[in-house]
C-alpha cells in the first residue's frame, strides 16, 4: 500500500509555492489585450506597463533576500507560509485596486511571497529527496509553474468573453485559491531534515528520514542510517568552519559554486523565454497570427508537456548536457524569429500599439515564427526551465544554502526586473533586433556551462565539495565524475555492524512516527 505521505507526494504539494510563480507569469498574459484593463488604467504603454508588470519582480528581490535568514531561521516550512500570507495580501489589493499605483502596490506584495517561494520551495524538495531521484523531485517545481501559467491564462481566457472589470479582478482575486489550500495544508507536512539537523534535532531527523525513505518507517534501514550519519559528519565539519556568513559565501572556497548557481539563474531569465511567457501574445500579435489567444494557449501547453522528460529523466541525462543542448536550440530559434521579422517585416501604421514592427500577409514566415516560438518553449521547459531551479541548492552546503540560493535567486529576479521594464519598450524601439540580443545570450550561456558548470547528478547533497575540488577540466567530461558509491558503502557497514549511531532514540511504532510526521513534528 503506498502512502498518502511521502517524497512525490510532499514535493507536489508543496509545489503549489510554484503554482503561484506561474500565476504571476501570466497574471498579465490574457488581460493586457482587453478594452476593459485598457480603459480602466489608462492603456499603459512601454515603461508604464513594464513597471506594473515589473512590480511583482521587483518585491520577489526583497523577498528572495529576506529568505536568506528567513529560512534558517524559521525553517522553510514556516517561511513558505509566511509567504502564501503576503501573496493573499497582493491579490486581495490587485483585485480591488483603484488606479495603476494600487496595482503596482498589490503585485509588488505578490513578489514578496514569490521571491521567499521561489527560493525555499527547491530548498525543501532538495533535502527530503533521495539523491537518485533528486532531479526529478525539484523539476516538479517548474511543473507547477507551468501549469500556474496555463490554468492563469485560461482564466483570463475564459473571463475575456465578460463586459465587465470582472475580465481583470476576477483572475487576480481567484489567485488566492492555491495559497490558502498551500498554507493550511503545509501542517500536515515534515520539516526538512537538514533543516532541524542544524538545530541539533537528532531524533526528528531519523524520524522523517526513516518516513521518507522506507515504507514501514524503519529506523534502522541501513540507508537511512547512513544517510543520518552523512548528514551528522556534515554538520560536524562545517560548524569546525565556524562560519556561515555572507562574508563566506564570497570567500575562495565557496564563490566559485556561488557565481555559477547566479548565473544559472541569469542565463536563464536572459534565455529570452521569460519575456516570451510574459509578452508572447505581443509576438504572435505583430506576426499576423489568427486568434492569438489561442495560440498562446498552445505555447503554454507546450511548455507544460515538455516538463515531464524531464521529470522523468533528468537523473539519468543529467543537468550539464540539458543546459547545452537548451542554450543551442533557444539561441537557433531566437535567431530564426529575428532573421524572418527583419527580411518580411514592417513598421506598424497603428499608433499607440505596444509592438510597431509587423508582418503583414506573409503566411508561411507567419507559420514558422509561430512554430519557432512553439518549440522555444518545448526547449526551455527541458533544460534551463527546471534545471535553474534544481542546481543552486544542490550544490550549496547546509550552512549557507539558504543564503546562496537566496542570492541566486535574487540574480532571476533583478535580471527579471530589468527585462519586464525594458522589454516593452525595446518592442517598440528596437523591434526584431531584440531576438538576436537573446539569442547572443544563449550563446554566452552555452559557453559559460560548457567551461564552468559541473554535473550534479546522482550525487548526495553531502557530496559535492568533491563535486567541486576534484580539480578536472569540464570540456574533457561531458557527463562529470561518476558517483563514488559513498553512501552505499557506509550502509553496507551499518550493514555488517561495522559502524553505528551513537546516540539514544525512543522506539516508536511507525504509526507513532507517521503520526509524528503528518504533524509537522511541532515541538
Amino acid at each position: 500500500m503506498v502512502r498518502l505521505l511521502n517524497v512525490y507526494t510532499i514535493s507536489a504539494f508543496v509545489s503549489l509555492g510554484g503554482l503561484l510563480y506561474g500565476f504571476d507569469i501570466s497574471s498579465m498574459s490574457g488581460i493586457l489585450a482587453t478594452e476593459q484593463y485598457k480603459a480602466y488604467y489608462g492603456n499603459p504603454l512601454g515603461v508604464r506597463q513594464g513597471g506594473i508588470t515589473g512590480a511583482i519582480a521587483g518585491g520577489s528581490l526583497i523577498g528572495a533576500l529576506s529568505s536568506s535568514f528567513l529560512g534558517d531561521l524559521f525553517s522553510r516550512k514556516a517561511t513558505i507560509q509566511l509567504g502564501t500570507i503576503l501573496w493573499c495580501i497582493g491579490a486581495s489589493v490587485q483585485s480591488s485596486s483603484t488606479g495603476v499605483a494600487m496595482l503596482v502596490i498589490g503585485r509588488f506584495f505578490s513578489g514578496l511571497c514569490i521571491g521567499m517561494t521561489s527560493a525555499l520551495v527547491p530548498i525543501y524538495q532538495s533535502e527530503i529527496a533521495p539523491r537518485k531521484i533528486r532531479g526529478r523531485i525539484v523539476a516538479i517545481q517548474h511543473f507547477a509553474i507551468a501549469w500556474g501559467i496555463l490554468i492563469q491564462y485560461f482564466i483570463q481566457y475564459g473571463c475575456s468573453f465578460l463586459d465587465s472589470q470582472a475580465v481583470f479582478r476576477l483572475p487576480w482575486a481567484i489567485q488566492a485559491v492555491p495559497a490558502i489550500v498551500l498554507f493550511l495544508g503545509l501542517f500536515w507536512l515534515p520539516r526538512s531534515p537538514r533543516w532541524l539537523a542544524s538545530k541539533d534535532r537528532w531524533e526528528e531527523v531519523l524520524q522523517v528520514l526513516a518516513f521518507l525513505r522506507t515504507p514501514d518507517c524503519d529506523l534502522n534501514d541501513p540507508l537511512v542510517l547512513a544517510e543520518y550519519k552523512e548528514i551528522e559528519e556534515q554538520i560536524r565539519l562545517e560548524r569546525e568552519e565556524k562560519s556561515n556568513s555572507y562574508h563566506e559565501l564570497f570567500g575562495k572556497k565557496m564563490r566559485k559554486r556561488l557565481l555559477i548557481a547566479m548565473a544559472v539563474q541569469m542565463w536563464s531569465q536572459l534565455s529570452g523565454v521569460n519575456m516570451l511567457l510574459y509578452f508572447v501574445i505581443y509576438v504572435l500579435s505583430s506576426a499576423e497570427i489568427g486568434n492569438a489567444r489561442l495560440a498562446t494557449s498552445i505555447f503554454y501547453i507546450i511548455f507544460i508537456v515538455s516538463t515531464i522528460p524531464t521529470i522523468l529523466w533528468t537523473d539519468h541525462w543529467g543537468r550539464r548536457s540539458s543546459l547545452l543542448v537548451g542554450s543551442l536550440t533557444v539561441a537557433f530559434c531566437m535567431c530564426l524569429v529575428g532573421g524572418l521579422f527583419a527580411r518580411f517585416g514592417e513598421p506598424n501604421p497603428v499608433t499607440n500599439q505596444p509592438y510597431t514592427w509587423i508582418i503583414v500577409d506573409k503566411p508561411v514566415a507567419s507559420r514558422i515564427i509561430q512554430a519557432s516560438l512553439y518549440i522555444t518553449s518545448g526547449a526551455f521547459a527541458m533544460s534551463w526551465g527546471p534545471i535553474e531551479w534544481m542546481y543552486p541548492p544542490e550544490i550549496s552546503p547546509l550552512r549557507v544554502r539558504c543564503k546562496a540560493v537566496s542570492l541566486s535567486t535574487s540574480t532571476n529576479w533583478i535580471t527579471n526586473l530589468a527585462y519586464s521594464l525594458a522589454v516593452p519598450l525595446l518592442l517598440r524601439q528596437i523591434r526584431w533586433r531584440l531576438f538576436f540580443i537573446f539569442a547572443a545570450f544563449n550563446m554566452a550561456a552555452f559557453i559559460h556551462v560548457w567551461l564552468a558548470v559541473p554535473e550534479t547528478k546522482q550525487r548526495t547533497l553531502e557530496e559535492m565539495d568533491e563535486v567541486f575540488e576534484h580539480g578536472e577540466q569540464l570540456w574533457r567530461s561531458f557527463t562529470g565524475k561518476p558517483y563514488s558509491g559513498r553512501l552505499d558503502l557506509l550502509a553496507r557497514d551499518f550493514q555488517q555492524g561495522k559502524i553505528s549511531i551513537h546516540r539514544r532514540l525512543r522506539a516508536q511504532t511507525c504509526d507513532d512516527i507517521e503520526r509524528n510526521v503528518s504533524n509537522g513534528l511541532e515541538q
